[in-house]
């Protein structure tokens, strides 16, 4: 049954400025409360009633707890401008790139072989390094990510709970036996520092001049540990590739040389380039990756080709490889030997692959449209063993995998910015959840599970690989959009499986996103340290709490209830046009979003990802004097946010009222005086519909409070 709690606080006649009414507001916060005494005794708290007329409910009283205390003395440095970097031609105060931005360029030719028995990799490379840069290079550094997989490894003998070398227990043997590094017929000098490699060169290359080298490596196949692995399954071996060549740091305007090490956690930040990989695999395995097939010829049935040319133009998903094929000489092309695949492409930040003889393959077509209105179609392709076919085939509950696929595609085209690539494919083995241009990784393969980590998996084509961030240094800015689009990607494909099963539609997901989840919590509780912490300094077990989950709740609080969907969404996609190819700074998110928007967020950027405190409201010295009811909307935390209040009458009427932001300037409490006549106030509360990750709600209500019992 509902219990009726009455709560009531100290009674005092207070002066002070008129309250806003009526306008609608933007919330979800944090509070920590209790009703305050102001200074009186337990006794003296036990008030009666806040209602004209003197009268008084019958229910019990309740003492009201100690004064509580503003975390935040002087209110107005949270609204101080933030300390960013001084603008220039090259990044502009609007935060859009200037006309003399500059980034680099790196293209690879790649021919590697996979010895699938000794799970070992030989692969020879050219690389192509363009110097956009006004600056005279002397020498290159190169990341070495398969080098992690060493015993004495910065990321090994750094590895801490919650960390992704964690599981490491057994020595590591791994990383790269480099035999060659040259330039024509030169050899080159090449020092190898852990995760990085220092390539000296024979003589600068100047500013738009074009160098070229050549390196040979192989690798032992690593413990699957995060990104990469090999898998045995029923009908064989999956074997996912990622980091799995040495590519060259990027130099850029902010830091010069990035030579963060890789250790573990900490993602990437690459140089967008064109690929010309061929793999050469066992002829019965298939392959997927990055980029577009050149020679389905050679390595494709005649059938394959033609399923797969129906898959490019349906809807409907089309099965490619059947499960009952999968053993069947005759789904792979006849002949003896290995059969080498050829793929393309361009404009890329790196590139990944997957190969087995294991898997079954279906695909279906996305349609989206493009910048200039133009519809096009994107091949949406999922290859898998047969463990997953009850929740990747197209029989699955929801669809299947190419159909999570294709509503990413679809949903995220429509909103942010048109899918650039024309194929996108997504493959389950060993690696749980990992993204790559045109290619993901996703590993579940029971229930709805594999719609989840799908969308946010592809949802990274847009963060970051069409807007190109800094992932080692700003996971925030990579898994923290990325989780905050997810939240309305996953919102639109439960109304979609609603109207498709005749059944209501969820919508608990449309607004106050996690509330009770992982990303809630954190942001309703101080934690010890703030969301820009670069991944690799975090302890491990916060590294999603808060660069996925609080930073995808601040902005969607941030969209629906500080700017409104319509202003944040004008800006949030402006953001994304012009840095669109383009590696941006947290700096050049700020200001685009406060440009193209005309809003001064810093006071939101400083609380929400600059610091660790919370939010907190409460009310408080509520009365009524002369037909006046006065009482106080608290911010205690050191966070603040536009806040919403209702007034709740005892005719059953109410009104509500807004606190914006501009209140908290200056103070931690906003007086809200009005004129009630003779009705009396049965309960006030701020943030009435919860929306806002309040560290404390227990006093964001005076008098009745409804909560469910038995």
């Amino acid at each position: 049954m509902r219990l009726i709690l009455m709560i009531v606080s100290a009674s005092l006649v207070l002066g002070g400025c008129a309250a806003h009414h009526g306008a609608k507001g933007d919330p979800e916060v944090d509070a920590e409360s209790h009703a305050r005494g102001e200074g009186k005794t337990p006794e003296e708290n036990r008030v009666p009633a806040v209602a004209a007329g003197d009268e008084q409910p019958d229910e019990d009283l309740v003492e009201a707890s100690p004064e509580k205390v503003h975390a935040r003395e002087r209110p107005h440095e949270l609204f101080a401008p933030l300390n960013l970097p001084t603008a220039s031609e090259r990044r502009l105060a609007s935060g859009a790139p200037g006309p003399d931005y500059w980034q680099q360029r790196v293209d690879y030719t790649i021919d590697a072989e996979l010895n699938a028995d000794e799970q070992h990799l030989d692969a020879d490379m050219v690389v192509r390094y363009h110097n956009n840069s006004p600056h005279e290079l002397t020498y290159l550094w190169i990341q070495l990510e398969q080098n992690l997989f060493k015993d004495d490894s910065l990321g090994t003998l750094s590895r801490s709970r919650g960390g992704v070398m964690r599981e490491a227990d057994e020595p590591l043997s791994g990383g790269y036996t480099i035999t060659k590094v040259c330039s024509g017929n030169r050899k080159l000098e090449f020092t190898v520092y852990d995760t990085l490699g220092r390539l000296e060169l024979p003589e600068p290359i100047e500013a738009g001049e074009c160098f070229t080298f050549e390196m040979s490596y192989s690798f032992e196949m690593p413990p699957h540990l995060r990104r990469m692995g090999a898998e045995e399954v029923d009908q064989g071996t999956i074997f996912e590739y990622a980091q799995w060549f040495p590519h060259v740091c990027v130099y850029d305007d902010v830091y010069g040389w990035n030579t963060l090490p890789y250790l573990g956690t900490g993602e990437f930040y690459t140089n967008y380039g064109d690929f010309d990989v061929r793999v050469t695999v066992p002829r019965d395995h298939l392959v997927a990756a990055t980029g577009v097939l050149q020679n389905p010829e050679e390595v494709m049935t005649s059938s394959q080709m033609s399923r797969l040319l129906e898959a490019m133009g349906s809807e409907e998903t089309v099965v490619i490889r059947e499960a009952d094929e999968v053993a069947d000489p005759g789904s792979r092309p006849a002949g003896e030997g290995p059969l080498t695949w050829h793929f393309k492409a361009s404009d890329v930040r790196t590139f990944a692959w997957a190969s087995s003889e294991s898997f079954l393959w279906d695909a279906c077509a996305a349609k989206i449209t493009d910048l200039e209105g133009d519809a096009r179609l994107v091949l949406c392709q999922s290859l898998y063993p047969v463990e997953a076919e009850e929740a990747w085939g197209p029989e699955a509950e929801q669809g299947g995998s190419s159909q999570y696929v294709k509503h990413a595609i679809e949903f995220y085209s429509d909103w942010l910015h048109p899918y650039p690539y024309p194929v996108m494919s997504n493959i389950n083995g060993p690696e749980g959840g990992m993204e790559y241009p045109m290619i993901v990784f996703c590993g579940g393969r029971k229930g709805r599970g594999p719609y989840g980590v799908t969308d946010h998996e592809v949802g990274h084509t847009w963060f970051p690989m069409i807007v190109n961030t800094d992932e080692r240094r700003h996971i925030w800015m990579d898994e923290g959009f990325n989780t905050f689009i997810n939240g309305y990607s996953n919102a639109a494909f439960r109304e979609r499986q609603a109207e498709l099963h005749g059944e209501d539609a969820d919508h608990g997901g449309r607004r106050r996103t996690g509330r009770g989840g992982r990303g809630w919590r954190s942001a309703s509780r101080e934690t010890s340290h703030p969301i820009a912490v670069p991944a690799d300094h975090m302890d491990g077990r916060n590294v999603g709490a808060l660069g996925y989950s609080k930073t995808g709740v601040g902005l969607r609080i941030l969209r629906e209830h500080v700017l409104g969907e319509e202003r944040f969404d004008t800006a949030f996609q402006e953001y994304i046009r012009r840095w669109v190819f383009k590696s941006p700074q947290p700096a050049d998110f700020f200001r685009t979003m406060e440009d193209a928007a005309g809003a001064d967020l810093a006071w939101f950027w400083r609380g929400w990802f600059y610091e660790t405190g919370v939010l907190d409201f409460g009310i408080s010295n509520v009365s009524v004097e002369d037909g006046t009811l006065r009482f106080i909307v608290n911010s205690y935390g050191e966070q603040v946010m536009p806040v919403e209040y209702e007034i709740v009458y005892g005719d059953g009427s109410s009104e509500r009222g807004f606190v914006p932001v501009q209140a908290w300037f200056s103070s931690n409490e906003k007086l809200v005086r009005k004129v009630i006549g003779e009705r009396a106030v049965v309960r006030i509360a701020v943030d009435p519909e919860g929306v806002l990750p309040d560290a404390d709600e227990g006093d964001n209500v005076w008098g009745e409070r409804e909560e469910e019992g038995e």
